[in-house]
């Protein structure tokens, strides 16, 4: 860690002199003496990403009552942060793409013209840090180096956001090593915008997690630029993950000819020992890291984790789409995440965490909603009250999350750190559907798998913002994180035909389907496994498939069953295409896909069209009057 202590700074002030500054990357350097400037913290220091840096800071976040310390013996290494009551989730309302053109921003983002909006930052950052430290924060999405990884700085003035920077990226000595003099990088300003002291000298007491009411989280395609202010939580604050892997990346990717992804990435290997890698879209509350530490239930199969949350992809050299993990850790939503669904995570989480918005045990653990089938006697909820199971409100936060090295889990990878990436064979989009959508189904062809990317809906949860059980539309899970117009985005993915030799297949799968007496017709979890058995068979050829309208099924016997208490009846519903529910279906896409005019691919409406088609003839008519 590099200290470089500044005096005090005014408006009439020049630069602040950074002595002791360990780069001669003469626009880093410069940004960073502007920005201190701008926002005139008490020091600026250099982060290195060393375990030392990582025990000052927690130790500093400790005595701040940032952080406190879990039982040593039951979960070693680990703390808990309780956030304010106002600051537990993404702000959606409050984050903004400041592209040139209103409609290069499409009509799914909140778009602001730039000049404003940044005149509009300039004037919150002014003087946000005075009274506290400015932390410069190299870091690396995809492993140093890599053909497709990309260079950040983040400058922020919360010790959580660095240290989760560390967790969730290549952070520190070598990310910063590798901005050589002239090497771009994008970079990212965040504050939590709450000053200790005012623009007169005045000082305040520091509170346990700082915050502002007023959020902004804002980017700039054109310029790559991110600023967030306001906010300490996640997606807010550590600017590599959402912003930058998904928002600006996208639109990298977009420019560039690859792919920025809201997937997960697994490996699959068969009994015979072929390896197979799959990519995976799925809305919230819909499985997805579950998937992506998956314990198979069939013999002779082994699931190993990539990725939990975003893929890169690029055309490779050999023809095929290729793709890493841009992140180096884990920042899991842990309600719902326990020994009965996931026990891969629950192997993760046993030490060296950071813990937010969980309740606290007794005797110095943590709880969530479905770690265990019964809640404990008594607990600390996520604000710090006492409860016990007769509370009327939940112990964690829906939205309590977990941030770990992705070395923790014990099915990662070792392609994890590949820089050259893994051959993808097949892309999955699912979402939480009770009815319509199969169990799987493989497109016909890319274009047609483009069409169930863009189709994408979900039914939200108690967790999500909305009606309960009504449909929320998520294309490629990318509604909130795609950085451009989005019927740019189905464009660029229909474009791959042409960049890609060996494009992977398609596949929608639905774990969610219920019978009419309201149960899953699927157990899921490990038996998930048996899906991407069948999808493994198909991509070797040696699996059969029946046609509907919707896309190829597995054909009677070839989705593996075997031991299952899953009906014949309850297997045919899995896979049944009720016609007249198709036919509103599509109607609502259409509804959905009007929003984008004269933007939208045709050959997404011709999917849409051809659906129709494929379905008019099997809706049952009334019979025809008999003859007088």
């Amino acid at each position: 860690m590099t200290t470089a202590p500044i005096r005090p700074t005014t408006a009439q002030d020049d630069a602040p002199q950074l002595s002791s500054t360990p780069t001669d990357h003469r626009g880093l350097l410069d940004w960073v003496r502007r920005t201190a400037l701008l926002t005139q913290p008490d020091e600026v220091v250099w982060c290195d990403g060393s375990q030392a840096e990582f025990d000052r800071l927690t130790a500093q976040m400790v005595a701040a009552g940032t952080l406190l310390p879990l039982n040593p013996d039951k979960r070693p290494g680990s703390f808990l942060a309780r956030t304010d009551p106002g600051d537990v989730a993404r702000v959606e309302s409050r984050t903004f793409i400041a592209s040139r053109r209103r409609e290069d921003a499409g009509p799914t983002n909140n778009w602001r013209e730039p000049e404003a909006l940044r005149e509009e930052l300039a004037g919150v950052f002014s003087g946000c840090m005075r009274g506290r430290t400015m932390y410069v924060v190299p870091f690396s999405m995809g492993p140093v180096g890599g053909p497709i990884s990309r260079l950040g700085v983040q400058i922020t003035d919360s010790p959580y956001v660095v240290v989760g920077m560390r967790t969730m990226t290549r952070m520190g000595e070598q990310a910063l090593a590798a901005l050589a003099p002239g090497t771009t990088f994008v970079p990212a300003l965040h504050s939590v915008g709450y000053p200790l002291v005012d623009a007169v000298g005045r000082r305040r007491e520091d509170v346990p997690w700082p915050c502002n009411d007023l959020k902004y989280v804002a980017h700039f395609p054109e310029s790559r630029e991110i600023f967030s202010f306001g906010s300490g939580y996640g997606g807010n604050a550590l600017l590599g993950k959402k912003c930058f892997a998904l928002r600006i990346a996208s639109v990298l990717a977009r420019e560039e000819g690859w792919l920025a992804e809201h997937m997960l990435v697994l490996k699959v290997t068969s009994p015979e020992g072929r390896a197979f890698h799959l990519a995976a879209a799925f809305p919230s509350a819909c499985g997805k890291t579950n998937l992506a530490m998956l314990r198979p239930t069939l013999p002779g199969w082994r699931v190993e984790t990539i990725g939990d949350d975003i893929a890169w992809m690029r055309p490779g050299p050999d023809g095929r789409l290729r793709a890493v993990n841009p992140e180096a850790g884990f920042f899991g939503v842990a309600p719902g995440t326990g020994w009965s669904t996931n026990p891969t995570a629950m192997r993760m989480l046993e030490r060296d965490v950071v813990f937010t918005n969980t309740a606290l045990t007794d005797d110095g653990d943590v709880w969530w909603e479905g770690m265990t089938e019964q809640p404990p006697a008594h607990l600390t909820d996520w604000r710090g009250r006492s409860w016990t199971p007769d509370s009327p409100t939940p112990a964690a936060h829906p939205n309590a999350r977990f941030t770990v090295s992705a070395a923790r889990c014990p099915s990662i990878a070792a392609e994890l750190e590949d820089p050259e990436g893994v051959p993808i064979d097949a892309v999955l989009f699912g979402g939480r559907r009770r009815s319509n959508v199969p169990l799987v189904a493989e497109a016909g062809d890319w274009s047609h798998g483009v069409f169930m990317g863009a189709s994408i809906s979900s039914e939200q949860t108690a967790a999500a913002e909305g009606t309960v059980g009504r449909l929320r539309h998520d294309p490629f899970a990318m509604l909130p994180f795609t950085g451009y117009d989005m019927a740019d985005y189905f464009a660029h993915w229909l474009s791959m035909r042409e960049r890609v030799e060996h494009l992977p297949r398609v596949y929608s799968v639905n774990w969610f389907r219920r019978g009419a007496d309201g149960r899953f017709l699927w157990p899921g979890f490990g038996e998930n496994s048996r899906v991407l058995e069948w999808i493994c068979r198909r991509l070797e050829g040696s699996a059969g498939a029946r046609h509907t309208p919707v896309g190829w099924v597995p054909a009677p016997g070839e989705l593996d069953v075997a031991g299952l208490e899953v009906s014949p009846a309850d297997l045919e519903e899995l896979f049944a295409v009720d016609p007249a529910a198709w036919l509103a279906e599509a109607d609502a896409l259409q509804e959905w896909f009007a929003r984008f005019g004269s933007r939208l691919p045709a050959d997404i409406e011709g999917h849409l069209e051809l659906l129709r088609w494929r379905l008019s003839p099997l809706v049952a008519r009334p019979a025809a009057p008999a003859p007088a």
